[in-house]
């Protein structure tokens, strides 16, 4: 496992790819496309050029949850898919899940629960962190409205 540090939290930069996935041949972007980050998920990532790797047709939410690493609690994380969540019922606002995500450490295994859920599409991309100058493959996700056309 490749780890790496930002913004105090340790990510993981190889977690693997969510079974089951359809591809999304509808979205406003297409694999291969450029785009700007909107998003700043991570210090680095806003204005960065990127890549689209992968387009899903998945629900997409955002979740607060308790590293199980002792870790202070995460607020707003996004985001997970529903294939890296556990729960009894529907996945909505205010459910107590289980994260069986690993995108940072302390994550898998981590109480928590969803603050919102977002329709989708949902976006991986590759990109070149602008703070550290690394290459980022693959990160996951993004939501439509966090990309732009370059």
């Amino acid at each position: 496992m490749h780890m790496m540090k930002m913004d105090g939290l340790t990510m993981n930069m190889h977690s693997a790819m969510p079974k089951g996935l359809k591809k999304d041949t509808h979205a406003k972007f297409h694999v291969g496309e450029k785009v700007i980050l909107k998003a700043d998920h991570m210090k680095g990532m806003k204005n960065a050029k990127a890549t689209v790797a992968g387009v899903y047709k998945t629900k997409l939410y955002k979740i607060d949850f308790k590293p199980t690493n002792g870790s202070k609690e995460v607020k707003n994380h996004k985001w997970v898919v529903a294939s890296e969540l556990s729960a009894k019922g529907a996945l909505k606002a205010g459910k107590a899940v289980t994260v069986k995500a690993d995108h940072m450490y302390g994550m898998k295994g981590a109480k928590g629960k969803i603050v919102s859920v977002n329709k989708g599409p949902a976006y991986t991309v590759n990109f070149k962190d602008k703070k550290t100058g690394m290459n980022i493959k693959n990160h996951k996700w993004l939501v439509q409205s966090e990309l732009k056309s370059e």
